[in-house]
């Protein structure tokens, strides 16, 4: 908000330069739009960008994302320098992806937000957390913990290659090129087409 006509204009073309998804036009809005978002923020970060609260919000609001574990780690995929500050080169790289992605770039977020500790494997535990929190299982006779547990294992069943009862990214990307449905296999974490 506090940039120069042509500090602004740079920042556009630098962009429009440096991202693959978007034209100089689609990134005038961005632009405009985290100014806007970082306007509405109070926080340490102010003119810089805004901060995981502002940014689950707009998420939120814009895509109807409302899974917390998913959105905490959408956040820390879109803060790569790890800050706790969304900037805006972060704002419209990370919408690039999310919004237009290849899907090179989608199996890698994908893998990214479903690989909750970043040790680079999806594990059973991770697998569990994730399907818990995106399923709504309604069933008198079962225990909904144990369908769950039979979920994890059919997607283990379908999509651990080497057999070491973790996703490798290897496994999750061979899994996906396979079936592009399982992209999303452990929860909603890109927004619907519309």
């Amino acid at each position: 908000a506090a940039m120069s006509r042509k500090g602004g204009k740079q920042l556009v073309d630098s962009l429009t330069r440096s991202s693959k998804h978007f034209n100089k036009t689609e990134v005038e809005c961005l632009v405009s739009l985290f100014d806007t978002l970082v306007a509405k923020a109070t926080s340490d970060f102010a003119g810089v960008g805004f901060n995981r609260i502002v940014f689950r919000d707009t998420l939120h609001s814009a895509f109807g994302m409302t899974d917390d574990v998913v959105l905490d780690r959408v956040f820390s995929i879109f803060d790569r320098d790890n800050d706790g500050c969304i900037t805006v080169v972060e704002w419209v790289e990370g919408l690039g992806v999310l919004l237009r992605g290849t899907l090179d770039e989608k199996i890698k977020y994908c893998f990214q937000v479903y690989d909750l500790n970043s040790d680079g494997y999806i594990s059973r535990e991770e697998m569990f957390q994730m399907l818990k929190n995106s399923l709504l299982i309604q069933s008198a006779d079962e225990e909904p913990d144990e369908g769950i547990k039979d979920l994890v294992e059919i997607a283990l069943k379908k999509m651990d290659h080497d057999h070491d009862g973790k996703l490798s990214f290897t496994d999750f990307e061979k899994a996906v090129r396979d079936e592009n449905l399982l992209l999303e296999a452990f929860g909603p974490c890109l927004p619907d087409i519309k």
